[in-house]
């Protein structure tokens, strides 16, 4: 008996985490589910390759405008409001993409979307940091990059499912309301983060909710003692965002982001159908192809959950960028000497594909957003995780938007680019970025001020 309170308190909190970080599933649902609709799209609205980038591209597009307004918002009105506010719009989104009756109402639901996915994008990784333990703030962090390969596998699954489906691409775009439906409910009952009930001076509240996470009365009142000596600067502004104290962490955040978009990884999760029909693969058989490549990142994301506390940030992502990197380059190299449509040139094109996934999803993927909500000051967080997401997707946007033109000028040549962007990742790491892992966000923040000296 005297364990049930204590077991009960688990499963509260992890019912938390896991809503907590379910927008990130929209988000890779979102994402992700272009890949395969958009060989019947293009195909019913007669796109060129230009137009196959924009309707890819949009989501991007209103990302950059999404994270540039609603995280910075979430300092305001708070985190909880804003992830709210982002499965509305995801809802409203998905429905309008599901009846688009032509290209240009496609993009621009898809823009809407995509302002949903520019929120989440920022508002998970920072919501989940704020209100995890430091000790396991990597893992429950990337609970978030866990969800959006779930979102991603999810929608292969479904775009395999209509792929045979008159219109099937309206249902697999329009299949992403509901999960829209599901974060709209669970969110409703999501506490607030504690450092910002702090910072708006409800510091009852605060301890409440940290009582309800942690349990631990001594735990919870040493943590808000943390919290009490960053939480009495007032909200930062754009001048205090590229200040000197900030200016490290505003390098590490944005250095990742961008290396995480121009390593070539939204290529491959967006383009895999198109990469396998460019080896000779039917329509039906590249959707299948993908959906296979989406397990593996499942499964390596749920690995990458595990020991993400395990190891220093920085070692994984050097790693993953070795991985990376190999992999792209036999990708280049197998694509342009294999004769097309043989099975062998397939089965190494995917094989590949899938050591790439397994390297990006266990280092890159979820380290660069843990790391993005780690090192900002409290004062200028959302802000600080807004400006970067804003890299991120603008990044994303360029990549994915000269993907299809790219492709068709240098051919698969074109993975060798992003093989030798992985090498230049690892100098920048080396260089830049300094270890976060097991430290409470008070201590790195500390850290910033020691640098700023």
């Amino acid at each position: 008996m005297t364990n049930e309170p204590v077991l009960n308190r688990k499963r509260n909190s992890w019912y938390i985490y896991f809503f907590g970080a379910l927008g990130g599933l929209l988000f890779g649902y979102d994402t992700g589910v272009i890949s395969g609709a958009l060989l019947y799209i293009r195909a019913q609205m007669h796109l060129t390759s230009f137009e196959q980038g924009l309707v890819v591209s949009a989501v991007l597009l209103g990302a950059i405008i999404g994270a540039a307004v609603i995280s910075p918002l979430s300092d305001r009105y708070g985190r909880k409001k804003m992830v709210l506010l982002s499965a509305l719009i995801f809802l409203i989104g998905a429905i309008l993409s599901g009846i688009s009756p032509n290209a240009a109402i496609l993009i621009i639901a898809r823009i809407i979307l995509g302002v949903a996915v520019g929120g989440a994008s920022a508002l998970v990784p920072m919501y989940l940091a704020e209100i995890s333990p430091a000790r396991i703030r990597g893992t429950l962090s990337s609970l978030n990059q866990l969800m959006i390969m779930t979102g991603i596998l999810l929608a292969y699954i479904i775009d395999y499912a209509f792929a045979n489906f008159t219109n099937g691409w309206r249902y697999m775009l329009a299949f992403a309301a509901l999960p829209a439906i599901i974060l709209l409910i669970g969110g409703a009952v999501l506490p607030e983060s504690p450092r910002f009930l702090y910072k708006i001076g409800r510091i009852d509240d605060a301890k409440k909710v940290l009582t309800r996470l942690r349990g631990n009365t001594k735990e919870v009142d040493e943590e808000l003692s943390t919290i009490e000596k960053s939480s009495q600067q007032e909200s930062g502004t754009l001048k205090d965002l590229f200040s000197k104290l900030v200016h490290p962490a505003l390098v590490i955040a944005v250095g990742l982001c961008i290396f995480q978009q121009i390593t070539g990884c939204n290529t491959v999760l967006y383009y895999a159908p198109t990469i396998f029909s460019q080896v000779g693969l039917g329509n039906s058989a590249a959707i299948l192809g993908t959906v296979g490549i989406g397990v593996v990142s499942v499964i390596t994301t749920a690995v990458a959950v595990v020991i993400m506390d395990k190891f220093n940030r920085r070692t994984l992502l050097n790693f993953g960028s070795i991985g990376m990197a190999i992999s792209l380059f036999t990708l280049a190299i197998v694509t342009n000497f294999a004769e097309k449509g043989s099975g062998l040139s397939a089965w190494i094109v995917m094989i590949a594909l899938a050591v790439y996934i397994v390297f990006f999803s266990a280092t890159w993927g979820p380290i660069a957003w843990v790391v993005m909500a780690e090192v900002f000051p409290l004062n200028v967080r959302g802000l600080g995780t807004g400006f970067a997401s804003v890299i991120d997707w603008f990044a994303d946007l360029i990549v994915s938007l000269t993907f299809p033109v790219l492709l068709a000028w240098m051919g698969t040549s074109i993975f060798a680019v992003y093989g030798i962007i992985s090498v230049l990742a690892i100098v920048f790491v080396s260089k830049f970025v300094f270890e976060t892992r097991g430290r409470s966000l008070e201590d790195i923040e500390q850290e910033l001020h020691q640098r700023a000296k």
